[in-house]
């Protein structure tokens, strides 16, 4: 018998142990079927999971254990990320802390060599936690992005992108993190809003008499000006166009230009041009051919293209010192408060600057031909469409993509310099020495000291982890994948990329849809942050409610444009469900209820249990239909409805009445346990651990439910008469369940049938009907006045609930009247809502306003009003 307390940490260690011991999720390929793929977004190995993973993984694995039930070769690829920067952060800091040592003193090998034990230490507690989550993964085929295979697949990606000069290296702005020493991608950098200063400096113009005001955020940079930018329609500063200004504390002259990229409404109208420390200036100083002039080194310190007082001083204190000069010259005209937005490195802290540098770039412009030509061919679907459109900017305005960064963690780029200073790119050493031997008067002196950033490697994840350059069986039979379930914030950083990579060594995109979930907000809707101290920790809320509860209550939230708002209250309500079905089980096993190997629901007669399997049947494909749409909060609509609604409250109820006359003993106990088992089977993918156990302790399943297909031969054995008749009178008996509560307890309470015409149907569940609510009568009625007070309307049948003595709840009543007009409030302000009524589809908007007539009827009747 199962255990009265539903504990869903003891389920949960028994169910992982028993799908390690015996490998339920180990990959199997099975010529005769179909496949379906997905690819795991390898989480960083320094991670840990968030609530955003604990979203991604669980939608992922619901789709997994999905098409597994339908019986196809399910392959969800699993791997690692490197994350180059952050593992390095987490590596030297442990470094600092055990031997007092930096990665600078221990050098290159042996930093690389540190890190590798730590990789293989400590490295990937992420996948623990995912298996706590209850993914179905086969980690034996777990890739890593440093792994020999994917460590080829990058070299030789970078190889014939550069044989097809499309990979370059360049001087070109870059986000530079001082204190890591390294160029970072737009996803690693927060911006984060501030209060700042505007300094309003004067410019002496030249061979006048004259100053020509320029407001700036940055003081320290005015070194590195080239030019002065109006707009050409500015009426004020319009003269000044075409004559040159002199560079404070300097002697150098430069021009004053017209640009519409300089707002007259913003701080004086007139804007420094500074090429090499602003990406907005870089563009226009390549527009007017402008000179650049660095004035920084790489560690945000005055370089000598400075005048000397100021060189070798950090950004800062030179902004300090400058402004102190400016006052002393009376070249300050004013200061005003300027809230603005600086760039912080995420994982430092530090202040990014815009850093002009030697690096790699992909022109990424050139590879996006593809992917505008497959978006106009409808080849990538994204679920919500919207997100599409997003896509569709970025590629429209992509920028050549900054490849290398200046860390010793990653993929070394396959580039060798030589005596003469010429390059060699190979896939390999030996493959460059072999090239050597062919220059005349060329020695290899030294490799590239850059490595690639970590979302190049990435963005050959669905090919490189399949085996590419090979053509092999599995790349050819699982290549384009099916689905990408991602987060919006990675669209441009990774999607993209691998549509890109996809397109151009594939020919194909890497999947056909890409699923954007929504963002996991705090229950009153904002976004999580560290700062705030309203992050959610998936763990916990496993440790309270289980995994079970937590993969429920995502799930039900993931409506596709909407954001997420969780709180303990709703996983509690998950799990509240899932005590439900535990509760079920033991009913089962109370009763003694026992699964028949091949029994036949078609050849039920008692017409409650035609009744449920139509309705099972009606679910399992509602549920299937809206797996297809991605849509994830309507599979568990559906499944909460039939399952707590139709089968837990009204088939056992119905049940327990047919159970008193013995002969029916052997269909509801066979029919019952052939629904709870498929009921179990269906929602298993949501909510896998308790599914299983139940499963397994009712001797339902001699297999993992993981394993377990759908059943093909069901189908429907009632007929539609039979169907509508039952329908009303379940819906009678909702109603008047209902409307039971208006009677104290205990009361004795006779139902009367208000109508000239007899529901002849009535007849056939009279007995049902008093066996269930302990009528003292049931009959027809043909007059109504007498009953006229109580009188309510259900699906056509007028009915009154009477007793002799008054009904004496008022309490209930009023609760009642309550409920329904703010049902008709509910249902008014929804219907009055165009963008509900124009986009919500004509059976749902219908839908609703039926309600609104039932509850307006209701109201009518409760304040005894004539309907």
């Amino acid at each position: 018998m199962l255990d009265k307390r539903f504990s869903a940490k003891d389920i949960e260690n028994e169910c992982l142990d028993i799908w390690e011991k015996k490998k339920t999720f180990k990959f199997s390929d099975k010529r005769s079927k179909k496949s379906f793929c997905i690819m795991m977004p390898p989480p960083n190995i320094t991670g840990s999971l968030h609530m955003g993973h604990a979203l991604t993984f669980t939608l992922q694995d619901i789709l997994v254990r999905y098409q597994k039930k339908l019986g196809k070769n399910v392959l969800w690829q699993p791997g690692i990320d490197h994350a180059g920067i952050a593992t390095e952060i987490v590596v030297e800091k442990k470094l600092l802390d055990e031997e007092k040592k930096n990665k600078r003193t221990l050098g290159r090998e042996k930093f690389i060599k540190k890190v590798w034990n730590w990789k293989n230490e400590s490295g990937g507690r992420i996948v623990n936690q995912l298996k706590r989550l209850g993914a179905a993964v086969d980690w034996s085929i777990s890739r890593f992005t440093m792994d020999e295979g994917l460590s080829k697949s990058v070299n030789e990606v970078f190889v014939k992108l550069y044989s097809n000069r499309l990979i370059y290296k360049d001087k070109r702005l870059a986000n530079w993190d001082p204190k890591l020493q390294t160029a970072l991608s737009d996803l690693e950098v927060t911006q984060k809003e501030t209060n700042g200063k505007l300094w309003f400096i004067k410019y002496k113009v030249y061979d006048e008499d004259d100053f020509l005001v320029v407001a700036t955020t940055r003081p320290e940079t005015m070194f590195g000006d080239v030019a002065i930018a109006i707009h050409p329609k500015n009426k004020g500063l319009k003269k000044f166009i075409g004559k040159k200004v002199l560079v404070p504390f300097t002697k150098r002259i430069i021009p004053i230009i017209a640009d519409k990229y300089a707002n007259p409404k913003k701080g004086s109208g007139a804007v420094k041009i500074t090429p090499a420390h602003d990406f907005n200036d870089f563009i226009v100083g390549k527009n007017h051919k402008l000179d650049v002039i660095n004035i920084f080194d790489s560690f945000a310190k005055l370089n000598k293209n400075v005048p000397e007082k100021y060189f070798g001083i950090d950004r800062f204190e030179a902004r300090n010192l400058i402004l102190n000069d400016l006052h002393q010259n009376k070249l300050i005209e004013k200061v005003e408060d300027n809230s603005m937005v600086i760039p912080i490195g995420e994982r430092s802290g530090s202040i990014i600057e815009p850093y002009l540098t030697d690096q790699w770039f992909l022109d990424a412009k050139k590879l996006s031909i593809a992917v505008k030509r497959s978006i106009k061919n409808n080849e990538l679907n994204f679920f919500p469409s919207s997100w599409l459109n997003t896509f569709n900017h970025w590629i429209n305005n992509i920028e050549p993509w900054c490849i290398s960064r200046q860390i010793w963690w990653g993929h070394r780029i396959p580039v060798w310099y030589t005596n003469n200073n010429n390059i060699i790119v190979a896939r390999n050493f030996a493959e460059a020495k072999k090239i050597e031997k062919k220059l005349p008067n060329t020695k290899i002196t030294h490799q590239e000291s850059d490595v690639l950033d970590t979302w190049f490697s990435s963005a050959l994840w669905p090919f490189s982890t399949l085996g590419w350059p090979q053509n092999n069986p599995t790349l050819r039979k699982y290549y384009p994948t099916d689905i990408l379930v991602t987060g919006f914030d990675i669209i441009f950083f990774w999607v993209a990329r691998m549509v890109m990579m996809g397109l151009h060594f594939m020919k194909k995109v890497p999947f056909n849809s890409v699923y954007i979930h929504p963002l996991v907000k705090d229950e009153k809707g904002d976004k999580m942050s560290k700062s705030k101290g309203n992050v959610i920790d998936p763990l916990h809320l496993i440790n309270l409610y289980g995994a079970d509860a937590l993969r429920f209550t995502l799930t039900n939230l993931s409506t596709q444009g909407q954001d997420i708002k969780l709180s303990d209250k709703l996983v509690e309500n998950g799990r509240n469900f899932i005590t439900k079905l535990w509760n079920v089980a033991r009913f089962s096993q109370f009763n003694k209820f026992l699964s028949k190997k091949n029994y036949n629901p078609q050849k039920n007669i008692l017409l409650i249990n035609k009744w449920i399997n139509f309705k099972f049947i009606s679910t399992q494909k509602n549920v299937l239909k809206h797996l297809g749409k991605y849509k994830f909060n309507l599979i568990i609509s559906d499944l909460y409805h039939f399952i707590w609604s139709d089968f837990c409250d009204l088939y056992i109820e119905f049940s327990k009445f047919y159970l008193k006359d013995k002969k029916n003993f052997s269909e509801i106990s066979s029919n019952f346990s052939y629904i709870f088992k498929n009921i179990l089977n269906l929602i298993n993918p949501i909510i896998p651990f308790v599914t299983e156990k139940i499963s397994k302790d009712l001797g339902y399943s001699s297999e993992s439910l993981y394993h377990k297909e759908f059943s093909k031969t069901n189908r429907n054995t009632i007929n539609k008469s039979e169907l509508l008749n039952f329908e009303s009178l379940i819906n009678l008996v909702k109603e008047i369940r209902f409307r039971l509560k208006c009677f104290e307890k205990n009361k004795k309470v006779s139902l009367y049938i208000l109508s000239k015409k007899k529901f002849f149907w009535l007849d056939d569940h009279y007995l049902l009907l008093k066996g269930i609510f302990n009528f003292e009568e049931i009959s027809y009625k043909d007059e109504i006045d007498q009953y006229k007070k109580s009188i309510f309307l259900v699906t056509g049948i007028k009915f009154t609930l009477f007793s002799n003595t008054e009904i004496s709840n008022d309490n209930e009543i009023k609760k009642n009247i309550e409920f329904y007009k703010n049902e008709v409030k509910f249902f008014e302000k929804k219907l009055k809502n165009k963008n509900f009524v124009g986009k919500a589809p004509e059976k749902i908007v219908n839908l609703q306003k039926k309600k609104l007539v039932l509850a307006k009827k209701n109201l009518k009747l409760l304040t005894k009003k004539d309907v």
